[in-house]
């Protein structure tokens, strides 16, 4: 059995770094001679007990020496509680060429909700949150961001714009850690390519709308109101059983990739999630039983399908005895099973639900096990070391996932293909001492020890506060 999860995990890891590694694919389609496309991706950095923060972007403006255009106009509202350690397309446009230093963001109408785990269910609080008056009124603010480098645009080129939201730093609590509902926002922002690997979109997920096989796309309505074009080439994976002939509507889809220059992403992984009609994904905060195999979950609920879209932001438990479905986002072979089944959901993961939906009753048909992010501090002296980056680290977590340990540190297993985001990889954890790190991939049970443990697709250093 040892040597089963250890193949199982290595096989893991090797998924992980190939649907999550960085890519060359690129686009010559030119958009002016004047001007250039610059697109816009989020993420998040978290606080114990914060399962959402939705943030309204009325806009986001970059300065430049010429000018100010938006890259993002239209009032998007955005949950970055869910982003932690994924990266999710945000807007698109096309903007004067010129060198741009900073970006200007437009924000309103902050939302908190966040679980109290001492409760038999756990229950939910929401907050209608407000804006430090240092930084603007109540329900609006500006800030404004300096790039670490400067944004140059050229003429037919491809920009992006990478920003951070940390909720750590931006909402504020009082003497005893409670959550006061006062934001202070604090925003990370800086330009990247879109092969570099802090560019590329790894968190999109949405319905499929149209297949054109014939010219290697399709159409999924992705989040935010958008609707996306999607290509594949030969080097695009698809999970078991699928391939752009025999897409059909009606799935819901995964995809992870590129901005190319037309707006369009180069897909480096596609997976068809499941063709039920019906879903609810989020976060586990209980099961029942607690070890076995698992007949009620009871879930955050962060995203559904449009007839569940009234239990957004609630807690669902939900009867999953009938489910015989098990899968593991974006790979399913022999080893799946191994790594997740009816036995091994536990409180922290972050599933998806696929079902029916009729007379009012949603019925599960099957769970995946979807890719996210745990913040926490490195264990000093915890960083082992096989050969390069393969490996494994203790990370103390204080939110749901050290809930669920007993407040026990959680195992975090790396390999060469690792993605290292400001830091050099495991030697240079090993001689960090204690920081703040953050490590995103697929959360799963050790069969030995039964606890949880972590194949780790990236590990970031984030950014000191600004």
């Amino acid at each position: 059995m040892k040597r089963i999860c250890g193949i199982a995990l290595l096989f893991a890891l090797s998924i992980l770094a190939a649907s999550c590694g960085s890519s060359s694919n690129s686009s010559t389609s030119s958009v002016s001679s004047q001007s250039a496309a610059v697109f816009v991706t989020g993420e998040d950095a978290p606080l114990a007990s914060v399962v959402g923060f939705d943030v309204t972007i009325n806009s986001i403006t970059l300065n430049g020496s010429n000018g100010s255009p938006q890259v993002l106009s239209t009032a998007t509202t955005v949950d970055f509680a869910r982003l932690l350690g994924l990266r999710s397309p945000l807007g698109f446009n096309t903007v004067p060429a010129d060198t741009y230093t900073s970006a200007t963001f437009s924000l309103a109408s902050p939302v908190i909700s966040y679980v109290d785990m001492s409760t038999t269910p756990p229950t939910l609080s929401t907050i209608s949150a407000q804006f430090s008056p240092t930084t603007g009124s109540a329900t609006q603010t500006t800030v404004t961001v300096n790039f670490p480098a400067a944004m140059v645009v050229g003429s037919n080129g491809l920009a992006g714009l990478r920003m951070e939201f940390d909720i750590r730093q931006s909402v504020a609590v009082d003497g005893n850690g409670q959550i006061t509902g006062m934001v202070n926002p604090t925003i990370y922002a800086s330009a990247v390519q879109a092969g570099d690997s802090t560019g590329q979109v790894t968190d999109l997920t949405g319905g499929l709308v149209s297949v054109s096989a014939s010219s290697n796309s399709f159409i999924i309505q992705g989040p935010y109101g958008h609707q996306l074009t999607i290509e594949v080439n030969n080097s695009t994976q698809f999970n078991s059983g699928w391939n752009i002939n025999n897409l059909a509507t009606p799935s819901f889809i995964g995809v992870q990739g590129s901005y190319q220059a037309d707006g369009s992403l180069m897909a480096s992984n596609v997976e068809v999630i499941t063709e039920s009609p019906s879903f609810l994904s989020g976060r586990v905060l209980a099961v029942n039983p607690t070890s076995g195999p698992v007949q009620q979950i009871t879930l955050w609920v962060g995203e559904t399908s449009a007839d569940l879209v009234s239990d957004v932001d609630s807690i669902q438990t939900l009867d999953v005895s009938a489910v015989t479905q098990y899968d593991m986002c974006f790979f399913d072979n022999l080893f799946t099973n191994a790594l997740f089944s009816d036995s091994t959901v536990i409180v922290g993961q972050r599933i998806f639900i696929g079902g029916s939906y009729s007379s009012s009753v949603f019925t599960p048909q099957m769970i995946s096990l979807r890719f996210q992010g745990v913040y926490g501090m490195l264990t000093q002296g915890s960083v082992n070391i096989t050969s390069g980056n393969v490996g494994n680290f203790q990370l103390q977590n204080n939110a749901l996932i050290g809930y669920s340990l007993g407040g026990s540190p959680l195992t975090v297993g790396t390999g060469n293909g690792t993605l290292f985001i400001n830091t050099t990889g495991l030697s240079a954890l090993q001689s960090s001492g204690s920081i703040p790190l953050v490590a995103g991939g697929l959360l799963f049970v050790d069969p030995i020890t039964k606890t949880p443990v972590m194949a780790a697709a990236l590990v970031a250093d984030p950014p000191e506060t600004q």
